[in-house]
């Protein structure tokens, strides 16, 4: 039983997978203390929700005031020479279940199966000061979301978003300029 503790505390990931992390997650102040542990930078007064994963957390660095919601799933990447392939700044939203990938797999191989093919290098998630991203949208590789951007819920978001723009749909499309 040590062994398994001991191994919940030292993996780079926090998530309903890892009962221990989140347990902890239902505590402001444990919570808290667990991910700034676990994350290469966790602001202050930000939260992460019981429900809500994140990978490589050493990979993430989180802002101030900033809350994951459950659902929300952050994918950081140990490959590649990127130290840090997810930041978040300060006073950003996000709605339950969204989703930051890094990397995806490769399939460039017509030839070979994809799941022989490994994965493509990844790229870094840039999401800027006050950006609000609504619940399940999804936010792939090398996208920057700029600052008080608005992602609309359910939208899959492939390339940056400029700030002060509304975005919306699959893939997401400016719909409105904020300035």
């Amino acid at each position: 039983m040590f062994k398994k503790l001991s191994y919940w505390f030292k993996v780079k990931r926090i998530g309903p997978d890892i009962p221990l992390t989140h347990l902890l997650l239902h505590s402001k102040r444990l919570g808290a203390w667990l991910c700034r542990k676990k994350f290469a930078k966790f602001g202050h007064n930000s939260a992460m929700r019981p429900g809500s994963y994140a990978i490589c957390c050493d990979h993430i660095s989180i802002g101030n005031d900033v809350v994951i919601r459950p659902g929300t799933m952050l994918f950081g990447s140990e490959h590649g020479d990127k130290s840090i392939n997810i930041t978040i700044e300060d006073l950003v939203l996000i709605g339950s279940g969204v989703h930051i990938y890094t990397a995806n797999h490769e399939f460039s191989d017509p030839q070979k199966p994809i799941f022989s093919q490994g994965h493509q290098a990844p790229q870094a998630v840039n999401v800027c000061k006050g950006a609000w991203i609504g619940a399940n949208a999804i936010i792939l590789p090398g996208v920057t979301l700029g600052q008080n951007s608005v992602i609309g819920a359910g939208s899959v978001v492939t390339k940056d978003v400029p700030p002060f723009c509304v975005v919306a749909g699959q893939p997401a499309k400016i719909i409105k300029q904020l300035k």
